[in-house]
């Protein structure tokens, strides 16, 4: 062997959480893994900033990233102007598909009814501005100039 030590076989890497089998459901996880395994928030550090300021309640009551959610609990999200009030349907631990996600909950009819007339309210109502149309063409800016400076010299004479 020329002076190299013999190697010892590696040991099997385990990470801190129990390893699950395929067959095993799980029933409990982080309201914030089940934020974004539900696709509410693009990423786990969102989900995790949202649940600390206070944008996500369950059961009517603000919570910690870590609170531990399960099949029946009433979750309230608040992302800029829009909410949500959900029914917990089921609780996965990694995200899936868009498809899966939405079978995770079941938004209640009130919240539905809320969050649809927000939703007309704000297409209707029009920003400032809107009302003015498109920005003017070269020529049509070159002719208002002009007839700026028209009325300009005619209340002099």
């Amino acid at each position: 062997m020329c002076g190299r030590r013999a190697r010892k076989p590696a040991a099997p890497r385990r990470s801190g959480l129990a390893e699950r089998c395929e067959d095993e459901r799980v029933e409990r996880v982080r309201i914030d893994r089940w934020l974004w395994a539900a696709r509410f928030f693009k990423t786990r550090g969102a989900a995790i900033e949202a649940v600390v300021g206070g944008h996500v309640r369950v059961g009517g009551e603000r919570v910690k990233p870590a609170k531990e959610i399960r099949v029946g609990d009433v979750v309230e999200i608040r992302r800029g102007e829009v909410r949500w009030t959900l029914v917990v349907t089921g609780v996965a631990e990694r995200r899936g598909p868009a498809s899966v996600a939405a079978t995770l909950y079941e938004e209640t009819p009130e919240s539905l009814a809320v969050r649809e007339r927000e939703r007309l309210e704000r297409r209707l109502a029009r920003p400032l501005g809107a009302d003015l149309g498109t920005r003017p063409t070269k020529q049509a800016r070159r002719r208002i100039e002009a007839l700026r400076r028209g009325e300009r010299r005619r209340p002099t004479a």
